[in-house]
């Protein structure tokens, strides 16, 4: 089965337990399999030994969620749930975890979102500024490109005065090869709108970070 035609399911299915019941003819994506069961034989492993016989169809699924982001609009969540109130103040979503993969190594990398706005006219439901930084982590990123289309989107589909997001993150291709630095974090920011031009507004948004 291609995919794409899938993406929908893989929320339910994506981290099925391998103890329930199996059907061991059950093929999911062939090619990625096939990719994945190649891969093995090249490092050295037997593809049809017991623990990795349903290895390549599980890393095809795993992938698939795991990318899933290319197939969704930041726009269209938001638009589903955008409500006109008269709010001006600032309003914070903090602590919003995001797991994504380093595009250089397509190796794991995770941590924390905040997400600030100043809403002009218009306010989202809380839940669907989590659902924009899923929307943008889901897919093969560099943290610093990540941070800065979560802000883009918000700032465009909002029409707010600003956005503000601060991200902080391990990254697994750190602390598992390379420099092998384990308690290593990396925080990248950006700024749109007020908070990029007001100086307080934007200290204001980081205060609050620290509480």
């Amino acid at each position: 089965m291609p995919a794409h035609t899938t993406l929908s399911r893989l929320s339910d299915a994506h981290c099925a337990d391998s103890f329930e019941p199996i059907d061991e003819q059950e093929v999911y994506d062939a090619r990625k399999e096939h990719l994945v069961h190649e891969m093995l034989s090249h490092l050295g492993e037997d593809p049809g030994r017991e623990g990795l016989k349903r290895t390549p169809l599980r890393v095809a699924k795993a992938l698939d969620f795991l990318t899933s982001g290319y197939a969704l609009s930041a726009e269209e969540i938001i638009k589903k749930a955008l409500f006109e109130e008269d709010v001006r103040e600032m309003v914070i979503v903090r602590g919003i975890e995001f797991y994504s993969l380093c595009e250089h190594h397509m190796l794991p990398f995770f941590g924390q979102a905040h997400v600030g706005y100043l809403p002009n006219g218009k306010v989202v439901g809380l839940s669907k500024v989590a659902r924009v930084v899923d929307v943008f982590a889901r897919r093969l990123q560099v943290q610093e490109r990540l941070t800065s289309q979560v802000a883009d989107a918000l700032m465009e589909h909002l029409g707010a005065h600003g956005v503000a997001v601060v991200m902080e993150a391990s990254h697994t291709c750190m602390m598992m090869r390379g420099v092998q630095k384990q308690n290593s974090t990396t925080i990248s920011s950006a700024m749109r709108g007020t908070f990029e031009s007001d100086a307080r507004t934007r200290a204001e948004f980081m205060s609050f970070l620290d509480r």
